[in-house]
């Protein structure tokens, strides 16, 4: 099934992010507000990527042609999923109901994706008893796949859903949340793919009213990783808790586009993404846009984004976006910040006899555990606390050029 959204007019110049003067149609703007983005089901409704494109102009699309032109793998795949009271899951057909529930692509790859995907792996969550459930992949292989995932919290529910991700990848692929009225939900997205995956991920999220999603991605392997989390408060009381850990090596690109939307009145929603990068060629990206619609009165957003640059030779991109479109909220607010260690607290450690190279470690670990710590679950936070120490031994942390 093609769908493609009217909000926008359908053609070329809309899906590029432009549309027709106001006065007359004689020529093209830029669309102003980024819940206008041209969206579509159909790949061939988006042109052909070139990394001139805003949203893709930090990133080498020139390394993802397999993935945005070529043909997928849109099978079923294995997965395994612990077992837990009141979690359902399956795979469906794309004509679902549930398919489409929280949005529609917004770019090639995820249109690619959505359009040679043969099945949905639906997850469903019920019950109010707290409950953890983890869904691992590790059989991905090297050929170029499709994927979506449909993960439902029916209302009220409460649950921790961990999406682990490891070993060969070369994938495109969507993930739907729709959070029910009053449920609480965290998903947490661990990427600990191999050296050489790539992996491009859309997850679209619907918080309806009075319910709560705790969104967490965690990167850490892989050589192109790029996953964008679209977060919609659709209705009054809803909340979201947008986390995010990434730490780059030497040559790995790592980027992540956050979009939190605002719509519904006396929402909230606090973005927190941290990461730290060394060695020579190590790039991050993170841009979070926050759109404030204008029905969405009292709305209370932040949004902050933290790199620690461990070595010469890396670069990180963070580009924070606000948009308000009603005078009426409780507050609105970002932040970023790239720099190297805090001189403070080294001399703070140094001056109670730690040795400077232990001490930056310490540094490392505090800066990223903040984010670790909030996940919820213990065997998972310890996995990443040591990976985090196992990343942090193959460099030395010496003394950063300003």
């Amino acid at each position: 099934m093609t769908v493609t959204d009217t909000t926008a007019s359908h053609d070329k110049a809309a899906q590029h992010g432009f549309t027709e003067h106001s006065d007359g149609g004689w020529g093209l703007v830029p669309i102003q507000t980024r819940s206008e983005r041209f969206r579509s089901t159909n790949v061939a409704d988006f042109e052909t990527l070139t990394g001139r494109e805003a949203e893709w102009r930090y990133t080498p699309v020139e390394r993802l042609t397999a993935l945005s032109d070529g043909e997928l793998d849109g099978a079923p795949y294995t997965v395994s999923v612990s077992d837990s009271d009141g979690v359902s899951a399956e795979w469906v057909d794309m004509d679902d109901a549930r398919v489409g529930s929280a949005a529609l692509p917004e770019d090639r790859p995820s249109a690619n994706a959505w359009s040679q995907t043969e099945k949905a792996y639906a997850i469903t969550i019920s019950g109010e008893e707290a409950k953890t459930v983890t869904v691992e992949r590790s059989a991905l292989g090297t050929g170029a796949r499709a994927a979506h995932t449909v993960i439902t919290a029916e209302p009220n529910s409460q649950a921790l859903l961990i999406l682990k991700n490891s070993g060969d990848a070369l994938l495109a692929e969507n993930v739907e949340i729709v959070v029910g009225e009053g449920a609480r939900l965290t998903v947490v997205s661990v990427q600990w793919w191999d050296d050489a995956a790539l992996h491009l991920g859309s997850h679209f999220a619907r918080v309806n009213r009075d319910a709560t999603l705790k969104h967490v991605l965690v990167t850490l392997g892989g050589s192109l990783v790029r996953v964008n989390p679209s977060l919609h408060l659709a209705e009054q009381g809803s909340d979201v808790e947008s986390l995010g850990l990434y730490f780059a090596d030497a040559g790995q690109h790592l980027e992540h586009q956050v979009y939190v939307h605002h719509e519904a009145p006396y929402s909230r929603s606090r973005v927190t993404y941290k990461g730290a990068l060394q060695g020579e060629g190590a790039h991050t990206v993170w841009i979070g846009d926050v759109l404030i619609g204008p029905d969405a009165t009292g709305t209370d957003s932040y949004e902050q984004n933290r790199n620690l640059v461990l070595t010469d030779g890396t670069r990180a991109d963070s580009v924070p976006n606000l948009e308000i479109e009603t005078g009426d909220i409780a507050g609105a607010g970002h932040a970023s910040a790239t720099g190297r260690f805090d001189d403070e607290q080294l001399f703070y450690l140094e001056a109670r006899g730690i040795p400077e190279e232990e001490a930056r470690r310490l540094v490392v670990r505090g800066f990223l555990t903040e984010i670790i710590q909030q996940i919820g679950d213990p065997d998972l936070q310890e996995s990443l606390e040591n990976a985090v120490e196992e990343e942090l031994a193959s460099t030395k942390l010496v003394e950063v050029s300003r």
